[in-house]
């Protein structure tokens, strides 16, 4: 059995020491404290120590006599009985929980604990955000839009990519403003976001910048051109059913980007031309295609302004379109973009 720490035992409340007793002894019909001391590696008198914490959570079973022997109970009673007694000593603790953000609600704001919050102060804002973020455990919606706080910080004011990152297993879908992403702080962010797996997309017109954790919580800020002004902190089930509608429907209209490199895109299928085949020409109209400006393309890509500039005048040529707008439907209708 693993009894290192986050094994089977550990929710028992069982150290590594005491599991390993308590294994020896399972598998033999008794020993005195000298044999288990010699198999689990320790002193006589720490074996007897810890074979009487085990009586006193009657897992094991003192035979007197004269050199008394050690047995264990059988575990599926035992053991059973120590796992009620945990289930019955967490449920006490959960409930102590509530109580306690109960009182943390109401003291910070009277009248209406249970909708939102209110949050002034920037650096308020930043912990709730890491500690919402890191507390989730299934998905995470994000809507992102200028201005933002800072030049150093993304759009809810945070500088430390680590406090920023989902755990692991958890969906995060974002879709951030295209002309936003001419900021070099907004690239960072969705560069983070899809090194651990979350999906972008990007919009035209983001109506707001939000947040939503778990669908448990809402983060949205209190002035839609003031960001540094305060945020509020959504805990009504009602409002945060809004908020998803709201990012589905946006979500919805968005365009799907993957800013992952292209080299491993597949060969066009059938005949097109030159151009087309070049894996630069398409991930920069694949990009323009979205909305996004010259300057946001050259940051995402890593390339320079003209680069851009000069693929895009090379496809407009190719197409025989003298516009953006007319560039980018061409290549969508000859299947550039696909992919």
């Amino acid at each position: 059995m693993d009894v290192s720490s986050g094994g089977p035992w550990e929710g028992l409340g069982l150290d590594a020491l005491g599991a390993r007793v308590l294994e020896y002894l399972v598998g033999h019909p008794s020993a005195d404290a000298g044999a288990v001391a010699e198999v689990v590696g320790t002193s006589v008198c720490e074996a007897e120590r810890v074979l009487r914490a085990l009586e006193d959570e009657l897992l094991v079973i003192r035979i007197p006599g004269g050199s008394p022997r050690w047995k264990a109970g059988p575990p599926r009673s035992s053991l059973g009985s120590l796992l009620a007694r945990r289930r019955s000593e967490l449920a006490r603790t959960e409930l102590f929980v509530e109580q306690l953000d109960e009182l943390y609600r109401s003291a910070a704001h009277p009248g209406a604990p249970d909708l939102v919050e209110v949050l002034e102060q920037g650096e308020e804002v930043t912990a709730r955000y890491a500690y919402l973020l890191k507390g989730s455990r299934s998905e995470v919606l994000h809507l992102s839009k200028p201005p933002y706080v800072t030049e150093t910080a993304d759009d809810s004011g945070h500088r430390d990519p680590d406090r920023t990152a989902v755990a692991p297993g958890v969906r995060l879908r974002s879709v951030y403003e295209a002309d936003g992403l001419t900021d070099e702080v907004s690239l960072e962010t969705v560069m983070r976001g899809i090194a651990v797996g979350g999906e972008l997309r990007l919009g035209t017109r983001v109506p707001v910048k939000l947040a939503v954790f778990d669908r448990t919580a809402a983060l949205l800020p209190l002035h839609l051109d003031r960001p540094s002004a305060g945020s509020l902190v959504v805990h009504s089930s009602a409002l945060i059913e809004v908020c998803v509608a709201l990012f589905e429907g946006v979500w919805a209209c968005a365009t799907p980007v993957s800013l992952e490199s292209r080299q491993d895109w597949p060969v066009p299928r059938g005949e097109r031309e030159a151009v087309a085949t070049d894996e630069r020409t398409r991930a920069i109209l694949h990009l323009m295609a979205t909305g996004m400006k010259d300057d946001a393309i050259a940051r995402v890509l890593g390339v320079s302004r003209r680069t851009v500039q000069k693929h895009v005048s090379d496809a407009g040529a190719a197409l025989g379109a003298r516009t953006r707008f007319q560039i980018a439907l061409l290549a969508r209708d000859r299947g550039w973009l696909d992919g």
